[in-house]
């Protein structure tokens, strides 16, 4: 019971995140991706990696792909702790997983600059996906390796 509280909790505060940062301005969005590409670009400098191939367009998508990765992982403990069957669990993670990126761009249709897209609804998706690939993943090593003891 209480890690379905705790897993709950922090699904719905990690969407409250995702649908904050759909609501600020293309400027201060753009602002926040300048400085991540920054700290790349930077970071690759100091190692001595060239990086004229990193731009503001793939440090967008994979922010999209790695914020919706982490929704992933924590939509699958979240509705692993309710004690659902294995289709209804499976059905409320595929609608989950699909609405929440479906209402992040339809919040961006309505914010100034920004736009929704229907390709970043599939790159959000994809992330769910890989999330949830791996949460599942862990949680099976995790279990086997509990198996032993």
């Amino acid at each position: 019971m209480k890690k379905r509280l705790i897993w709950t909790v922090a699904a719905a505060l990690y969407i409250l995140f995702i649908y904050s940062n759909s609501l600020k301005t293309a400027d201060l969005s753009s602002a926040d991706s300048g400085h991540v590409l920054e700290a790349l670009k930077n970071m690759f400098l100091s190692a001595g990696i060239e990086s004229r191939w990193l731009t503001d367009h793939l440090i967008r998508k994979a922010g999209h792909f790695s914020e919706y990765t982490l929704l992933g992982m924590i939509l699958y403990q979240c509705v692993k702790s309710y004690e659902f069957g294995m289709e209804r669990r499976l059905f409320i993670h595929g609608a989950a997983g699909f609405l929440i990126p479906f209402i992040d761009e339809t919040i961006q249709l309505f914010v100034a600059g920004r736009s929704g897209q229907i390709s970043d609804v599939w790159l959000d998706c994809s992330g769910v996906a890989a999330g949830t690939v791996i949460a599942a993943l862990l949680f099976f090593v995790y279990a086997k390796e509990w198996s032993k003891v």
